[in-house]
């Protein structure tokens, strides 16, 4: 048996994949397992349940230690709504088409069965509350976004006092928050804050959805900027105990396409300790609503019949590199936080195995008994969820888009980029704009490039066959 819902059907003596409550009578017929999925937005693996020394989060650490802990786990393009428009898809970016930030998934393809609506299809009742498609943050908050009305049978739109108090939010371009580091230690509850009415909201979802088969998607706003949250988060973390981030300086080819915008490089020491300590309060108090979600559920006996899926659509970087925010290929950027609990599995595990957040639509459809739509590109972890030394793969892909102006002509180009086992291998522009080949056991902080070092030209060939092997997937081109 390789399979957790076949081990737990066995032990119930029933024949359906997707298993019953455990207290349930011989004669009554099981019930389905329900769908939380919780997601973060811009969320690194700053967490305590992935050995950060700093950052408080007791709710998302006591999820890990009743489910599993991936380590390795990676997003498919490090930017908001090209990553969830492949999470949600099941496609890469390069099937979805998906590069920014203004394409609506059913734009760019109509005919696609997402992984809420493929629930609904099969009789679960969808649910949203917050941002799961694209969101403009803080723009779009309060309203539908990119959102997809076809994946929910309903959805709720939170807007808090954070997007209201956006006149007292600290900039570093005055006016600018979404895709400029700002922040702003609000006064009040957390309840009044967006992501505070949201948790309320999803409370009272699960109140009306005790009785019936879930999927309901619970998408925060935070700790993406700004990064607001409530005074006290703030002062949980002084700044005399943030460390100013080491001077990293960017080496070719890297340097050419992800060199980071000019209000970074004249930040103060202090700003860079404001900012983090900004991103670790809005990340515990994120993690306060996931708590109060978390108790519910168990309060309403939902727990024991639930999958709780915990994730962000990205990484994040606070100065690594000389880079802050996102679309690097370096690994605080492309990993992600991924924790998963199944009911009856053995509780506080943690998996080496290399997965993608593709890999979610069809793990969470085989959990369920569902039938696995033909279009989906990732990987069923069932097997690892059952053994954490399984292993679905050996290379997880991130790519990203870049421009670059040259003799009065813009030049678009793809970078890629594999995590393997031991190395980071990226290519730009098919390796004609340069080559970086990383080994994350000796260099996990990515600073030595090896791609021309001769003892290694085997390893390199190894990994671009490889690199290739996945872009090729589903017969995709570059």
């Amino acid at each position: 048996m390789h399979s957790r819902i076949q081990i737990w059907c066995v032990l119930l003596s029933i024949v359906t994949l997707c298993a019953g409550a455990p207290h349930a009578r011989a004669d009554e017929a099981p019930k389905p397992l329900n769908v939380l999925f919780l997601v973060a937005d811009d969320l690194s693996t700053a967490i305590g349940a992935y050995g950060h020394p700093l950052v408080k989060t007791p709710n998302i650490d006591r999820l890990a230690a009743r489910g599993m802990r991936f380590d390795r786990a990676y997003c498919q393009y490090p930017l908001c709504n090209p990553s969830r428009a492949s999470m949600l898809s099941g496609l890469l970016p390069t099937e979805t088409r998906i590069f920014e930030n203004q394409t609506a998934i059913r734009k760019a393809r109509p005919d696609i069965v997402t992984l809420p609506e493929h629930f609904r299809k099969h009789g679960y009742f969808a649910a949203r509350v917050g941002k799961l498609y694209h969101y403009g943050v803080p723009r779009q908050i309060g309203t539908s976004g990119l959102d997809d009305p076809p994946s929910w049978d309903e959805a709720v739109n939170p807007i808090g006092r954070d997007k209201k108090e956006e006149d007292k939010v600290f900039s570093l371009e005055p006016g600018q928050f979404g895709g400029t580091l700002s922040w702003y230690a609000a006064e009040g509850t957390d309840e009044e804050q967006t992501d505070g009415i949201g948790a309320t909201e999803a409370i009272k979802l699960l109140e009306t959805l005790k009785d019936r088969p879930f999927f309901l998607a619970f998408g925060m706003y935070r700790p993406h900027t700004p990064f607001v949250s409530p005074r006290p988060w703030f002062e949980g973390y002084p700044l005399a105990s943030i460390p100013v981030p080491a001077p990293h300086t960017l080496r070719e080819p890297a340097a050419a396409y992800l060199g980071g915008k000019s209000e970074h490089d004249t930040m103060t020491d202090r700003q860079r300790q404001e900012a983090i300590q900004a991103y670790y309060a809005a990340i515990s108090f994120m993690d306060a609503q996931v708590g109060r979600v978390l108790d519910a559920l168990e309060r309403l006996g939902l727990a024991e019949n639930t999958i709780v899926v915990f994730t962000s659509d990205h990484g994040y970087q606070l100065g690594e590199h000389g880079l802050w925010q996102k679309q690097s290929l370096f690994e605080e950027a492309a990993r992600v936080p991924l924790i998963v609990s199944l009911p009856g599995m053995t509780s506080g595990q943690a998996t080496q195995a290399i997965v993608e957040l593709i890999d979610l639509y069809p793990t969470l459809a085989g959990l369920c008994g569902l039938p696995l739509p033909p279009h989906l590109t990732g990987a069923n972890l069932q097997s690892v969820l059952t053994d954490p030394s399984a292993s679905v793969k050996d290379a997880a892909l991130t790519i990203v888009r870049r421009t670059q102006k040259q003799d009065g002509h813009t030049a678009e180009f793809m970078g890629y980029s594999i995590r393997t086992a031991r190395y980071r291998y990226t290519e730009w522009d098919a390796g004609r704009r340069g080559v970086e080949l990383y080994d994350m056991e000796n260099d996990p902080a990515e600073m030595q490039n090896l791609a021309e070092q001769p003892e290694l030209r085997q390893t390199r060939t190894e990994l671009a066959q490889r690199l290739q092997e996945c872009i090729l997937r589903q017969g995709m081109r570059p």
